[in-house]
């Protein structure tokens, strides 16, 4: 008798809508609870080179907290390629700007450096309000 480990494919995951709130939520906990289920870490089928994970749909992403002085001492970075082209922006700032970022860069951050985190990185929607357009997916809320 042969055995074997079981490797699940693409196919065999029956993949989810889910809706989070994350009004006063704590950004760091939000993401890592969010990339987990993006990956598909709360799936018996889980594999870690497939991609066995449910569509997230953030809202009220312009309503998430952080802990302690965060709001102005967190920095995010960006660089042109340019020699001392360098750009930082503090949380404070960034929220501002564009609120569903620091949500997506959390994120993000916590999923694979490769190609499939590349492509588990399009699973994530965010959106600033508590509207989004997904209805037509029937996703379901996610109590974090």
């Amino acid at each position: 008798m042969k055995k074997y480990t079981y490797s699940a494919k693409r196919s065999d995951n029956k993949e989810k809508w889910c809706v989070v709130d994350a009004r006063d939520k704590v950004l760091g906990r939000l993401a890592s609870e969010v990339a987990a289920r993006i990956r598909g870490k709360h799936n018996p089928l889980f594999t870690p080179h497939t991609d066995t994970g449910d569509w997230v749909i953030v809202i009220n992403a312009d309503k998430v907290r952080l802990t302690g002085n965060k709001w102005d001492q967190k920095t995010y970075y960006r660089h042109s390629g340019y020699t001392g082209n360098i750009k930082a922006t503090t949380a404070k700032e960034l929220m501002a700007k564009k609120p569903e970022e620091m949500v997506r860069k959390a994120v993000r951050g916590m999923l694979p450096k490769n190609r499939l985190g590349r492509k588990l990185n399009n699973k994530l929607y965010v959106y600033a309000g508590d509207q989004h357009p997904h209805g037509a997916q029937q996703p379901e809320l996610l109590e974090i």
